[in-house]
């Protein structure tokens, strides 16, 4: 296949495709790792609230789900996602294991960034009698959000690797198109195009997360 046919055939409804199994999981997998982060780092022995059931329950849900691959979980999940989204196929079925594979290692990042946190900024705070919640907005995420969006990048990324492996499993993409179009056709001409289509796809996502890094450093 020429690049030509590539780009007016195939590589449209694979971007958009692949953005949507990319951003909705991104958007969902954030939420709930945050949650996730705030109450790890909350529950922590030396943390505002500390609670060692809470933390142990939460960090061995996390790190469960952290030790699948994401095919096996994805594989794993069809029951699930069934109920969920009513089919175990295409883009939106993808979105049910890929935000649950995500959601822990988002976790771990921003529990990561929150714990950089200076504690004397922490101490200080308490001592002019900031609430909890203030602490954790206007002191810990403010004083992290660098690191949390350096981590988010690098999840991003790592999510669109996630959305390649779905389309070995019935759903769309760039995925979809290596293994329809280029392997299981033998034409390696639209491999090559996919390759350098995804390249292109981390480049940008990479550049975007480095100006914002930047600019809340």
């Amino acid at each position: 296949m020429s690049i030509s046919d590539f780009l007016s055939k195939l590589f449209l409804g694979a971007l958009g495709e692949t953005i949507y199994m990319t951003l909705v999981p991104t958007v969902l997998a954030t939420i709930i790792g945050f949650v996730m982060a705030v109450i790890l780092v909350l529950t922590k022995p030396n943390g505002l609230s500390p609670n060692k059931t809470v933390n142990s329950i939460v960090g061995f849900i996390v790190n469960i789900l952290r030790s699948f691959p994401f095919i096996i979980l994805m594989i794993a999940m069809i029951p699930l996602t069934r109920i969920i989204v009513g089919t175990s196929i295409g883009e939106t079925a993808a979105i049910v294991p890929i935000t649950v594979g995500s959601a822990p290692f988002i976790a771990r990042v921003i529990e990561s960034a929150l714990n950089e946190v200076d504690e004397g900024l922490i101490e200080a705070a308490r001592s002019f009698g900031a609430t909890k919640s203030q602490i954790i907005w206007k002191v810990m995420v403010k004083e992290a959000m660098p690191s949390i969006i350096s981590g988010i990048t690098l999840s991003i990324i790592s999510i669109l690797g996630c959305t390649a492996m779905a389309g070995a499993v019935g759903a769309g993409g760039f995925g979809k198109v290596a293994i329809v179009y280029g392997y299981q056709s033998f034409d390696d001409n639209v491999m090559l195009y996919t390759v350098v289509a995804l390249a292109i796809l981390v480049q940008i996502i990479q550049s975007l997360g480095n100006v914002i890094y930047k600019k809340l450093k």
